[in-house]
Formats: structure tokens, C-alpha cells, sequence
């Protein structure tokens, strides 16, 4: 480096997850190898080629607003404020003493409010023509409103805006919100993500790229990510939110202060729309590039959250840049893939992810891989894919790894704080 960065640590974490609604509860479904997927109850999908999800269970927004404020906000920012309040209040940033204009929110989706789209266009369409249309219908669609909501609620005036990179956007989010803090733009920032897209336009449109789990006969399996007989991800709902924090701002306020994040790299595909490059070379690059930018070499890491879909092309490929980065230092790691629980909850996958990878580094325990039954021959068989049960070890640094449909591909790594 050739000038000193500040660093940055984690003070608060909250989840709002098809597993659990709070942190605590998110981890122990974790740890115990829940499947949080199921047939899907927010609307009729008996006619549709798949018909579960990973949705969330017991949310009612009106536990959290009230009716008349929660029919303005879209599911999507719905769960994005309510899993920043949790992340919030776990860092007590809103707290006396907080200077608000260097506190900022970067907040990622991959797609925003799908929800209120498809509303508006079903009212529309079943009247006369003419158009009628909620004067809410902008402000609730568009994919930057729940960073503005976030920063609204709470008066905090630094950095804002959202981040957009398919699966990879809240991993982007954490990237940005982490290069602003160590550059000294701000003290603190609450970023993550927020996805809310189990709905008709949501399944019927991944059904049609054949990217879904066909698996109705047995749903809390049908995420299976290095099995041989996987067949496509499993759509998941939810948010994630990570407050970071310059360490100065947070040692001088005494905070709790988690895990320190020491790095975050980006690279590109520049291959395919859908497809993963199929030697790996941008998730090869994005790997080297986080470690670089973290000042860490492979032996440093003991656990990598993989993006591990469950689709059977992109898990072969991650797994075969996972070897090529790490070489013989590969069959040291743990490797997981939470989305055999989770599902794939697109643009908020990467919040949540890193979450567990937090997590993991502070309870020195990995989440397992579940429905690892019967492993895929062009895998190899001596990595450690954490199967089925979740696993102790000391977890010094931990990779989250996100990539998104364009080739995006983000990772951010995790360490154990020591002051």
C-alpha cells in the first residue's frame, strides 16, 4: 500500500432469513443444518414447473410497522429496514455522541420492488385503460429507496446509495462501505442487502432460463449444491445487514467490535450472460484480488462461504478456482455453501453470507453443506465440503464469495480481531 488505510471493523450484524428472523436464530438453523425451503404460500403456484421456495417464515410487517406506513414500502425495503435495525441496535449506533453526518448506507439488490411492479401492473391492466396509478408506485419500485429509507429513520447523512450487481450487489455494498471508511470519508456505515422476489414474475422467469430446482416432490432437498443430482438453485427471500465502523470511531465509543474486515476484491467474467467462465478465471482473479487487497496469503484462510448455487455448472467451476488459488492449502480448508439451507436470496446473498462467515469466525464453527449425498465425480473427493454437519475448528479468516448473472464477481474476507 502506499498510504496507510484505516481499519475497519464489524460492530453490528442483523438477519431477517428463510432460517430465522434474528441473527441468533439465522445461526442456529445454521449450525444445525435446517433446510428453510418450502411449497410457497405468498401466491398460487400450482401451475408453475416449480413450487417451492425458501421464503421467510412468521413476518408480518405489521409486528414492525404500521399499516398505513407499511403499504408504502415495498417487501424488499420492508426487510431492509427491518434487518438494519437489528444490525443497528446490535452496534448501538444510535446511540448520543454519533455524528450522523459520517454515518452513511450502501445498500445492494439485485432487483428491488418486483412486488410492486407486478401490483400496479395487475391493477392497471384489470380496469378500462385508463391510467391509475399509487402515487406511491416510483418511490416504492425503485432499487436505491430502501438505503434512502434506511438513512431516513435514522438521520444519518454520510455516504448513500445502492449498489447493483445481480447476486453480488450487497458484496458490493461491504466492498464500497469499506473503501469509504479506510479512506476516512466516513466513521460507519450500514450496508448489506435485501431481495423479495418469490412471486409469480420471479419464479416463471428463472423457471424459463431453466435456473430452478424442479424438485417438488421433496423441496427441503432440492438444494444440493456438489451433488451429483442437483438440478438448479432454490429462489430465497430475506436481508442482511453488517455495520461497519472505522476502529478509532469504534474503540473511542467502546463499542463490541466482532470481527475485523480485512479485504475486499472485484473481477468480471466478460464471459456470458448466465454462465460462469468455465476455467474459473474471473472467480481465480476476484480470490487473488481479495487476498491481495487483505495482504494475505492462501495459508491465512481457514474457511470459504462459497457462492455454491447449486446449478451444475457454477459450483464445478468455483470449486476448480478454489484449487488453483489455494493449491494444496485447498484440502486445509473448510468449504460451505449456506444456500443448501438458505436458498439463493440473490442481491441480499452476499449480506447474509457474510453474516455467517462472521459467524463463523467468531464461534470458530462452520455451517455445514447439506443434501451432500451422492458427490459429483468432477469434484474432488479429498476437499473438505463440510457435509451435512457442521463442523468446530479455529477459524482465523473466513471468504465470503458472491457472483452475479453479467459475470460480477465480489469476495470480502473476515478475520479474527486482535487489537
Amino acid at each position: 500500500m502506499n498510504f496507510p488505510f484505516k481499519r475497519v471493523v464489524v460492530t453490528g450484524v442483523g438477519a431477517l432469513t428463510p432460517l430465522g428472523n434474528t441473527v441468533p436464530a439465522y445461526w442456529d438453523s445454521l449450525i444445525n443444518g435446517v433446510s428453510g425451503a418450502d411449497f410457497i404460500k405468498q401466491f398460487d403456484a400450482t401451475k408453475f414447473k416449480t413450487r417451492f421456495a425458501c421464503e421467510l417464515k412468521d413476518f408480518n410487517p405489521e409486528n414492525h410497522f404500521d399499516r398505513k406506513e407499511a403499504r408504502k414500502i415495498d417487501r424488499f425495503t420492508q426487510l431492509a429496514l427491518v434487518a438494519a435495525d437489528e444490525a443497528v441496535k446490535h452496534a448501538k449506533l444510535d446511540s448520543e455522541g454519533i455524528n450522523k453526518d459520517r454515518v452513511g448506507v450502501i445498500w445492494g439488490s439485485g432487483i428491488g420492488g418486483m412486488i410492486t411492479f407486478i401490483e400496479e401492473m395487475k391493477n392497471f391492466n384489470s380496469g378500462d385503460g385508463t391510467p391509475r396509478f399509487n402515487p406511491f408506485f416510483i418511490p416504492k419500485l425503485i432499487l436505491d429507496i430502501a438505503a434512502g429509507q434506511i438513512s431516513m429513520k435514522y438521520g444519518f447523512r454520510g455516504p448513500n446509495f445502492s449498489t447493483v450487481s445481480a447476486c453480488a450487489s450487497s458484496t458490493n455494498a461491504l466492498i464500497d462501505a469499506f473503501n469509504y471508511i479506510r479512506i476516512g470519508k466516513a466513521d460507519a456505515i450500514i450496508c448489506g442487502g435485501s431481495e423479495a422476489v418469490v412471486t409469480e414474475a420471479g419464479i416463471g422467469g428463472f423457471n424459463a432460463m431453466k435456473a430452478l430446482s424442479e424438485r417438488n416432490d421433496d423441496p427441503r432437498k432440492a438444494s444440493r449444491p456438489f451433488d451429483v443430482n442437483r438440478d438448479g438453485f432454490v429462489l430465497g427471500e430475506g436481508a442482511g445487514s453488517i455495520i461497519l465502523e472505522e476502529y478509532e470511531h469504534a474503540k473511542k465509543r467502546g463499542a463490541n467490535i466482532l470481527v475485523e474486515l480485512a479485504g475486499g476484491g472485484m473481477s468480471a467474467d466478460a464471459y456470458h450472460l448466465t454462465a460462469p467462465q468455465p476455467e474459473g478465471l474471473g472467480v481465480i482473479n476476484v480470490m487473488r484480488n481479495v487476498l491481495e487487497d487483505a495482504n494475505m496469503s492462501p495459508e491465512d484462510i481457514d474457511y470459504i462461504n462459497v457462492h455454491g448455487t447449486s446449478t451444475p455448472l457454477g459450483d464445478v467451476a468455483e470449486i476448480a478456482a478454489i484449487q488453483k488459488v489455494f493449491g494444496d492449502h485447498a484440502y486445509n480448508l473448510n468449504i460451505s455453501s449456506t444456500k443448501s439451507m438458505t436458498g439463493h436470496l440473490l442481491g441480499a446473498a452476499g449480506a447474509i453470507e457474510s453474516v455467517a462467515a462472521i459467524m463463523a469466525v467468531m464461534t470458530d464453527t462452520i455451517p455445514p453443506t447439506i443434501n451432500l449425498e451422492n458427490l459429483d465425480p468432477a469434484i474432488d473427493c479429498k476437499l473438505n465440503l463440510t457435509a451435512n454437519v457442521a463442523q468446530k475448528r479455529i477459524v482465523r479468516a473466513a471468504i465470503s464469495n458472491t457472483f452475479g448473472f453479467g459475470g460480477h464477481n465480489a469476495s470480502v474476507v473476515f478475520k479474527k480481531f486482535i487489537d
